[in-house]
């Protein structure tokens, strides 16, 4: 699956961004979605989930209550709604597409498909 992420951009500390990440060829309605993000000379970090049903989602506890992913199935896209943004927020966002279609695993761990990144700076 090819994905295309978008969205991101320059804002202050307290105010919000949605991304947003279209996907193409693999059936997106059965893949479980995620985004990650890396800031500068930091390991890439997992941010949020959503399951190919859109029914279950988790959330890494430093976005837990400001981030909001979401899934539009008949679009191909999934989106994050970043809200209170903090400087610490500041990264390259990216989504990524698990590997299994229809995975029962909750979490799933194994995202093998990738978008080019979109730049999220956050300023003080």
């Amino acid at each position: 699956v090819q994905l295309v992420e978008s969205g991101g951009g320059l804002v202050q500390a307290g105010g919000s961004l949605r991304l947003s990440c279209e996907a193409s060829g693999r059936t997106f309605s059965g893949l479980s979605m995620g985004w990650f993000r890396q800031a500068p000379g930091k390991e890439r970090e997992f941010v949020a989930t959503i399951r190919w049903s859109g029914a279950l989602t988790y959330y890494a506890d430093s976005v837990k209550g400001r981030f909001t992913i979401s899934r539009d199935n008949a679009k191909n896209t999934v989106y994050l709604q970043m809200n209170s943004l903090k400087p610490e927020d500041t990264a390259v966002y990216y989504c990524a597409a698990d590997r299994f279609v229809y995975n029962r695993n909750w979490p799933p761990t194994n995202f093998n498909s990738w978008g080019q990144g979109t730049q999220v700076t956050v300023s003080s």
